[in-house]
């Protein structure tokens, strides 16, 4: 989450409560997050040097804003560019790269962000696939009852076959308009 504040920033400085809107205005259909996560990401942010809080201008009531710091845009620049660990987040990882993509300045960037997320969908389909062949090939030895119970449990894993296979046509088109 700190990386999407980061990438938000970019725009300009925010209040928590602008913060909050940017989510709810999109973000929040793939990543979801709590007021109080976004607070926390934000004092957070602050106390690592990446953003700095200061008072609003023409502010009666104290309203903060939060400002990306050079130190935070180098960070965040450096996430972007990196390779998408293999957790169970990496789907939202790779949507909020994709939803940060056009902050990068630089198209090398930007077609280097897009491959980094290629070869995540890439090297999870093949291990999916790896597994799907394992799993068909014990499923040969079961009796029709275990077979049926098995056909349910290998259609989710289909449907993560086919998820990843639309996830990589739809990355390699936005790809192109990088």
């Amino acid at each position: 989450m700190r990386f999407v504040i980061l990438g938000l920033l970019l725009g300009g400085p925010l209040s928590l409560y602008d913060v909050q809107k940017r989510f709810a205005a999109g973000i929040s259909l793939f990543y979801s997050a709590s007021s109080g996560s976004i607070q926390r990401a934000l004092q957070h942010l602050a106390e690592n040097g990446s953003v700095v809080v200061a008072e609003a201008d023409g502010s009666r009531r104290g309203r903060k804003v939060h400002a990306i710091t050079d130190q935070g845009r180098e960070r965040w620049r450096a996430w972007m560019r990196a390779p998408i660990a293999g957790s169970t987040d990496a789907e939202t990882t790779a949507l909020a790269k994709v939803y940060l993509l056009g902050r990068l300045d630089a198209p090398g960037d930007r077609s280097e962000a897009i491959r980094s997320i290629r070869d995540h969908i890439d090297g999870s389909r093949a291990a999916l696939e790896a597994l799907a062949t394992d799993v068909d090939a014990r499923a040969a030895d079961l009796d029709d009852a275990s077979r049926q119970i098995f056909a349910f449990q290998r259609a989710t894993l289909d449907y993560g076959l086919r998820s990843h296979a639309l996830m990589r046509e739809w990355i390699d088109e936005v790809g192109e308009q990088a």
